[in-house]
C-alpha cells in the first residue's frame, strides 16, 4: 500500500495538552475505522504549528477524504518515493 506524508497547518497545535491530543486522535480513529482497512494512520509528529502525518492508504483521495470527513486540514499531500536512514548508507 501506498505511503503518505500529510502536512497539516494547526496553528498553535504544539501548545495542545494530552487531553486535547487524545481528543483529536480519536475522532481521526473513529473516521478509519468507518473506512475501512483501505487507508491506515502510521503515526503523527506535532510541531509548534503543524502536524505531519505518516498514513499508509490505497491512493491519495482517501487521505483526503479521511481529512474532510475527520475536519482536518490536508494542507499538502506528498506520496513517498522512498524511505532512508542510516542503514542506507552502508
Amino acid at each position: 500500500m501506498p505511503k503518505y506524508v500529510i502536512e497539516r497547518e494547526v496553528p498553535g497545535v504544539g501548545k495542545l495538552g494530552p487531553d486535547e491530543l487524545k481528543a483529536i486522535s480519536q475522532t481521526s480513529c473513529g473516521v478509519l475505522s468507518k473506512m475501512g482497512p483501505e487507508i491506515q494512520w502510521v503515526h503523527s509528529y506535532v510541531t509548534n504549528d503543524k502536524i505531519y502525518c505518516i498514513y499508509n492508504a490505497a491512493n491519495e483521495e482517501m487521505v483526503r477524504e479521511h481529512a474532510k470527513l475527520g475536519g482536518f486540514p490536508a494542507n499538502s499531500v506528498s506520496p513517498v518515493s522512498a524511505i532512508i536512514d542510516p542503514i542506507t548508507a552502508e
